[in-house]
């Protein structure tokens, strides 16, 4: 990656992670963890690899438990300080809150929810190269139908911010990364909410700004839904996204301390067992995150799913594309299938339910 010199790194991480409940009803999404370490921790470990050490956490849901894990970011290499909205701004709004705290000319905005592989070297070098007032991270991608699509010309100037379309004629997309003069920072209206998407940059664009997209092909994923998390998760534990806080080597598997698997029992596609978690004898688990304490009894089938922390699967059930909060359990014999959400503590009798009459 190419190094970044003399530039402030903001992340945007004050949702609540509605759609990945009931796992975030106990931690902010950022805070999940994510092939072994918070989802923040993967997003950090870039920053600091491109040379960036002053971070500022835009923060709201749960805002102390960002401070209490991180601290002041010293153990990372970086200074990280926190900015608290009392209401939510949104995007536009939470980048302006925190403007008194930005030291450098340059300010790169990131979603605290994205997992991507883009140069943010070369992304900075585009933005001042171009001399722009702010640059987007432009991700090309395979169906563009399902976001807002933005078009460049020739010489890279964003020319307009497009709805959702069934026929986009481009397929690039706000890939939720952004590098800010600081003045245009500034200029965003303070204390009122404020999309980025929706009001910041079409008035840019009306007003002659200089919008500059930096187009990018490389790994992208908005880890949002259940699907996308235990999806992100295993590409980090594969080595197929990129992360220097990646607690262990890349391969099939992630174990943390006192994680343990039987005999017989398969794990693999890229699974994280967290500390304490237990696999039983002739289980299969595959592209699956247990949290810590998690257990998966003998003859199970775990596949494309979360397990929360303590949360426990009997023997012989079949998940597929599940998520299970804290401590639930699903009894023996039990199958439950693509986008089931079991909240924590609930507790599902052996064999009350089936999606097939014979699993």
């Amino acid at each position: 990656m190419t190094s970044v010199t003399g530039a402030d790194a903001v992340v945007l991480v004050g949702g609540k992670g509605t759609r990945l409940r009931p796992l975030t009803l106990s931690a902010p999404k950022p805070m999940l963890p994510t092939a072994g370490v918070p989802f923040l921790s993967h997003l950090l470990s870039r920053i600091r690899e491109a040379g960036m050490t002053h971070v500022v956490l835009g923060t709201s849901y749960r805002a102390e438990v960002f401070e209490d894990y991180f601290g002041d970011g010293s153990s990372l290499g970086l200074e990280i300080e926190y900015v608290v909205e009392d209401e939510p701004l949104d995007t536009g709004g939470a980048i302006r809150n925190v403007a008194d705290r930005l030291r450098a000319d340059d300010v790169v905005i990131f979603n605290g929810d994205i997992l991507s592989g883009a140069d943010l070297g070369a992304l900075v070098a585009t933005h001042r190269e171009a001399e722009a007032d702010v640059t987007l991270h432009l991700q090309r991608v395979d169906d563009p139908s399902r976001f807002g699509s933005v078009p460049t010309d020739a010489d890279g100037r964003v020319t307009a911010f497009l709805e959702k379309t069934p026929d986009p004629p481009t397929d690039q997309i706000n890939a939720g990364c952004y590098v800010f003069r600081r003045e245009v920072v500034e200029s965003i209206p303070a204390g009122r909410p404020v999309s980025v998407e929706r009001e910041t940059f079409p008035g840019l664009l009306s007003a002659g700004a200089r919008v500059h997209g930096f187009v990018d092909s490389s790994y992208w994923l908005d880890v949002g839904t259940p699907e996308a998390f235990v999806r992100g998760s295993a590409d980090l534990v594969r080595g197929l996204a990129p992360t220097s806080a990646l607690p262990g080597p890349t391969g099939e598997v992630l174990r943390l301390d006192g994680a343990s698997v039987a005999d017989g029992a398969v794990v693999c596609g890229g699974t994280t067992l967290g500390a304490g978690a237990v696999v039983g004898e002739g289980a299969r688990v595959e592209g699956s995150v247990l949290f810590d304490g998690a257990r998966v009894d003998d003859g199970a089938v775990v596949e494309g799913s979360v397990l929360g922390s303590g949360a426990c699967v009997g023997a012989g059930a079949v998940l597929r594309g599940v998520v299970l909060g804290d401590g639930a359990s699903v009894g023996d014999g039990c199958e439950l299938l693509d986008g089931v959400r079991v909240w924590p503590e609930a507790v599902l009798p052996s064999g009350s339910i089936r999606f097939s009459s014979d699993a």
